[in-house]
Order: structure tokens, then sequence, then C-alpha cells
């Protein structure tokens, strides 16, 4: 099985931390040169460190604010002046949690612009570099409430599956090219969103944050929460020409928990 990405050029969003984090240390260790995208500088130059180099690979970052969609469409256009972008990796943080009833419309926008637009945004620009390079591999890290929404994100369960749907509609579009477009759905995996949402949930329901932890192990036929090492297993596979007939799929990586087949 082929999966070296062995001078293949990956742009990682959201990898200071957390999936993006772990997804950029994964490509690293199997040869890829990695630009992380965030907006928090000194976070990105920490990340950088954490980075494999065994292999002269050349590591880099760019600062980005996924509020402002010009401020991502002005970066990535610098970024693809001098780099072919092989390898994508959406990744943005989550909206915040609420019921959908109590979302006001401008935090459905927010969130369209976070999540839809700036991917739309960041795909246009590297997918010219993939059609020359032969070479392309979209990856969206989604969430499986596009395959069941999930209580208490309403916001979220909209955008998410707005997301997967574009994917999809990409997938097909590109895929004469030699470009992949796929998404990763992580279900309950340790991460900082995690871990405010199981502080919201044990403050709502004025129990310890340890018994609401057990709860929610308790739906995942594997009993424990992924970790984002796991998530970034996958994407790493997606991203090697390993998985070079696998697209426009939506993959969830959540120990079972997605009640679909």
């Amino acid at each position: 099985m082929n999966l070296s990405l062995d001078g293949k050029t990956a742009l990682v969003c959201g990898s200071t931390q957390g999936i993006g984090l772990a997804i950029a240390e994964e490509l690293a260790l199997l040869g890829a040169n990695c630009i992380l995208l965030a907006r928090n500088e000194d976070a990105l130059k920490e990340a950088l460190l954490k980075l494999d180099t065994s292999s002269r690979q050349l590591h880099t970052y760019a600062v980005a604010d996924f509020n402002n969609p010009w401020h991502v469409k002005a970066t990535i256009d610098r970024i693809v002046e001098a780099n072919t972008v092989h390898i994508l990796i959406n990744n943005t943080g989550g909206p915040p949690a609420g019921p959908i009833l109590g979302a006001i419309p401008e935090e459905f926008l927010i969130a369209f612009n976070q999540h839809l637009v700036c991917n739309h945004i960041l795909a246009k620009a590297v997918i010219p570099g993939m059609k020359e390079a032969g070479y392309g591999r979209i990856i969206n890290i989604i969430s499986t409430s596009v395959k069941i929404p999930l209580n208490n994100l309403g916001v979220s369960n909209t955008i998410r599956g707005a997301v997967a749907s574009w994917a999809k509609t990409m997938a097909n579009e590109v895929g004469p090219f030699n470009i992949t477009v796929n998404s990763i759905l992580p279900g309950f995996t340790r991460t900082q969103r995690l871990t405010s949402i199981v502080a919201t949930t044990a403050a709502k329901k004025h129990a310890d944050e340890e018994t609401v932890e057990r709860e929610m192990q308790q739906e995942v036929p594997l009993k424990r929460f992924g970790e984002a090492s796991e998530v970034a297993n996958v994407a790493a596979f997606l991203a090697s020409p390993a998985a070079s007939y696998v697209s426009g799929v939506s993959i969830p990586v959540d120990g079972g928990r997605t009640g679909t087949i």
C-alpha cells in the first residue's frame, strides 16, 4: 500500500490543536510538507515544532481568520503563488451549541461563512494547482450530524449538512482531474470542543463532568471517546495515493455511534 506523501504539500486548516494538529503531524510523518493555517500566530509557531522533519520536509504557516472570508482569500492567494497545494484539509471549529429555536439568523450566516464559504474559497484557489499536478485531495472535517442531527447543535447540524452536500457536488466536478473530495465525520473525540460540550452538559444537568462523560461513552459501541490521532489516521489514508479511488463519501470515525448503515 502506497501511503507516501513525499514531495506533496498539504494545507491544514485549524492546525494548532485537536484534530487539525493531529492531521498535520500524521501527514508530516508520511513525508508531506505542511502549511499550517489558523488565526493564532504564536500557536502556529508552537505547532510547527511538533511536525516531523526526518525526510527534510519544509513546514511553514500562514495566519488567517475564518470569521473574515476575504482575509482567508487574501492569505490563500499568497500561498498558491508560491506553492502547489496537493492536499487541502478543511477544518474549522464548530458553531456554539444550542437548540435551533434559540438561534438568531446571524448565527447561521456566521457559521456559513466560517465553514462553507471559506472551504469554497480555499478549494477554488488550490484546485488549479492540483489539476496541473495531476493529484489532488480535498478532505473536510465535518461531523456525524450529517448522518443524524445531534441534540442541542441546531446551527452546527444545519451548516455541517450544507458542507457535506458541497463536498459531494465538488467531488463530482473535479473527479476527472484525479482530484478526490471526501469528508470525515468525527464522533466524540477528545478535543477542547468535546471538553466544552461536557462542561456545558454537566452544568445544565447539575451533574459532575465525569458522570456526563460516562453517560456519553455508553452511547458509543466501543465505550470510549476517540483520540484525535484516530481521526488523523483516516485523513492520512484519504490523502495518500492508496485512496485514489475513494471520492465523494462521508466517513464516520465515531466508534460505531452513528445509527445508520
